[in-house]
């Protein structure tokens, strides 16, 4: 775990849901998304996302990110796309979701994917990772999730 030198932070996350989600579904999709995203992170980028132990006075050890993670609402899937898009042109890592990755196992999830054309996807949501001063442009139109 690695603390920050400051309570000054310079990197955040953002998940972007289609709001047209039950909750459950975009709570899985969510943990789903932001476990893949940390999973496939680089050593570097891991250290920027500044996980550390909080304690309380027993003791005990409470491991969290030290970092803001918001969670947007899109309308759309397309505008998960639009996102998506954003984040590949900036160069930000990210991990998405999409109606296809779900039911059966994920060998069939797979297989379904893969027979969809990119444009054909019905985006769920995606996390995406990386300096405020690049992620607050690309999600900054997006209202706070509600249920």
């Amino acid at each position: 775990m690695h603390e920050p030198q400051t309570g000054r932070t310079t990197h955040k996350f953002a998940v972007v849901l289609n709001k047209k989600l039950e909750p459950g579904t975009a709570l899985n999709a969510c943990a789903h998304m932001t476990a893949t995203l940390v999973a496939r992170a680089d050593s570097q980028t891991r250290k920027h996302m500044s996980f550390m132990d909080y304690l309380d006075a027993n003791g005990n050890v409470h491991p969290v990110s030290a970092l803001s993670l918001v969670v947007l609402s899109a309308k759309n899937s397309n505008q998960v796309r639009t996102v998506r898009l954003e984040a590949i042109k900036a160069g930000l890592p990210y991990a998405d979701f999409t109606q296809s990755m779900t039911k059966d196992t994920f060998v069939e999830q797979m297989d379904r994917t893969r027979a969809l054309r990119e444009e054909n996807l019905d985006y769920w949501g995606i996390t995406i990772f990386g300096l405020k001063e690049v992620v607050d442009p690309i999600t900054r139109k997006f209202s706070l999730w509600r249920i």
